[in-house]
């Protein structure tokens, strides 16, 4: 019986270390979630602003044939970007997103379409080599805190690769997976088409007699030029921006759910130990009413 306690006390204390540790992590998690978002918040005026300015030009210059707007009549290649996590204990995080890009993969081989990777996150990458699945390009340590210098890579990357085109060895289309943070408790893994651009976001206005009329100094096209290239980066970098967020909210609940079930653990094992304290109680008792009859005989 003394053995059985030792053993039932030894299993409360680590299941009491644990959930100091998971309790801290939730913590930590909640914190920077609000930080995320903070980050997230700040950054959609630009992303809005722009869109909005490229979607001005793109409605007002209806013959301008820019190639990252331009479709492609046969797509040969397609990239996926995938954006995952550098650490795991997020629960499925990781794993919905590579759910997602396996899914979207398959598809497009079934379309008869080559597909290439560029992982973002070291528990993509993992994933990949495991399956030793290539992959072009990838980028880790910084999905909990996303910078702009990542995105510029990420954008120049796939945009060298799409301007080199599907028939000398770059692609014709590329896709963003990446989590969509709704709220703290939603996160849903989602795919938006990066290249070629399709602009529906800040289209231009219906014109009136009373619409002001524009001017462009220097031409649409060189306008396009230069904003072209800064609204891809600016979509990557928000789409990472809410992966962030997504993270750090999964991780939350996972922290969460590990210190209820620690909670359960603890109570399961105190009702035990304090079972088998009882049964050795009475066992001690019975022993010594045992001997007190036998000295009485």
């Amino acid at each position: 019986m003394g053995a059985q306690l030792r053993v039932y006390k030894q299993k409360i204390k680590s299941a009491q270390t644990t959930k100091k540790i998971t309790r801290a992590m939730e913590l930590i998690a909640a914190s920077r979630i609000q930080k995320a978002q903070t980050r997230a918040s700040a950054a959609r005026p630009y992303d809005e602003a722009i869109t909005r300015a490229v979607g001005a030009v793109a409605a007002l210059s209806t013959d301008i044939d820019h190639p990252l707007l331009r479709e492609r009549p046969a797509i040969r290649r397609s990239a996926i970007v995938v954006l995952a996590s550098d650490r795991g204990l997020a629960g499925a995080f990781s794993s919905a997103i590579l759910k997602e890009t396996d899914r979207l993969a398959n598809l497009l081989r079934q379309q008869g379409r080559e597909v290439d990777f560029y992982l973002v996150g070291r528990k993509a990458v993992g994933y990949f080599q495991f399956r030793d699945r290539p992959f072009v390009r990838s980028w880790t340590g910084d999905t909990d805190m996303p910078t702009a210098d990542v995105a510029h890579e990420i954008g120049e990357a796939v945009v060298e690769s799409y301007l080199r085109g599907g028939e000398a060895g770059g692609v014709d289309e590329i896709h963003l997976v990446y989590t969509r943070f709704v709220n703290r408790v939603t996160q849903r893994p989602d795919v938006l088409r990066l290249l070629p651009l399709q602009v529906v976001e800040g289209e231009a206005e219906p014109r009136t007699a009373d619409s002001p009329l524009y001017e462009f100094e220097p031409a649409p096209e060189e306008v396009l030029e230069l904003l072209l290239p800064r609204y891809l980066e600016s979509r990557i970098y928000h789409a990472r921006l809410e992966s962030a967020a997504s993270e750090h909210a999964s991780r939350q609940k996972a922290m969460k759910a590990a210190s209820d079930n620690a909670d359960k653990l603890i109570r399961s094992y105190s009702t035990l130990m304090n079972n088998a304290r009882q049964a050795e109680i009475t066992q001690q008792i019975s022993e010594i009413v045992g001997g007190a009859d036998a000295l009485v005989k």
